[in-house]
């Protein structure tokens, strides 16, 4: 099983000084960057249509966290894995992220309605807890919220931003515990912040951790080369075994793996 885990609104530079040992133990036997690059406009609902269509704004259109169908249709990361035959899940916190997938793509959607609760990814942990450890899925995807939130309501880097990290944390270690050993993980956030917002193109805002673990990844590893959000589908792809869309502008990361494979 492929999981991948977004934390919305996590700041690399609050990684460091947070409370969330889960984490650091997770990048510790990963492949990391903390210098990954969002998209602009860097809000949540732009930045997963990249991530799950592996195209920048320019290329979807959504520009704000309102959805409206793409002018110029591609498929994304579910859609294409529903046709190599994968089953998918997606147990989410924030109602507007039902639009990154088309439906008939899922076998799971479970939307849990916490995003603006302190306590609310703790609902999102505990059911994915529930239901991945059973087996049927091939690929889920994890949304926590509630670090965007506490951001906005208290502003990233302050003291409430830093605990609801530690709280996040504990959420992720919960899940982390529950998936089997062999569980390939991808885990990143889609934007950052400053004082009380996000969006723009300064550094605070556009610079994301990005990290995977799992069997055949490299572990302890620093990634060395650039990585974009528009990278992570093709990634996935890779981890789950099919190829990524041929209108995907995205690369898959291959400097993950432990044993890269030769050019030809």
């Amino acid at each position: 099983m492929v999981v991948f885990i977004l934390i919305d609104g996590l700041r690399p530079d609050a990684i460091a000084p947070a409370a969330c040992p889960n984490l650091k133990a997770l990048m510790a036997r990963g492949a990391v960057t903390l210098q990954a690059q969002s998209v602009m406009p860097s809000i949540t609902l732009p930045c997963h249509t990249s991530i799950f269509h592996s195209v920048p704004p320019t290329r979807h259109g959504i520009t704000s966290n309102l959805w409206a169908p793409l002018a110029r249709p591609l498929p994304g990361l579910f859609e294409v894995a529903k046709i190599a035959g994968k089953h998918c899940a997606s147990i989410y916190n924030w109602e507007e992220l039902r639009d990154i997938g088309r439906p008939g793509s899922l076998a799971l959607s479970l939307f849990c309605n916490t995003s603006y609760q302190e306590d609310g990814d703790d609902s999102v942990a505990a059911e994915a807890v529930r239901v991945l450890p059973q087996g049927g899925y091939d690929f889920a995807f994890v949304y926590f919220g509630t670090v965007d939130t506490i951001g906005h309501f208290y502003g990233w880097m302050s003291e409430k931003y830093m605990a609801q990290i530690a709280r996040v944390d504990s959420a992720l270690g919960r899940l982390l515990a529950a998936l089997p050993a062999d569980t390939a993980i991808v885990l990143q956030s889609d934007h950052g912040g400053h004082e009380r917002n996000h969006g723009s193109d300064a550094p605070e805002d556009m610079t994301i951790p990005w990290l995977a673990a799992g069997p055949g990844i490299r572990a302890g590893y620093t990634l060395t080369e650039p990585v974009s959000l528009l990278d992570t589908a093709p990634t996935l792809a890779r981890l789950l075994g099919f190829a990524p869309h041929y209108e995907w502008e995205g690369r898959c990361v291959e400097e993950i793996f432990a044993e890269t494979p030769a050019s030809t």
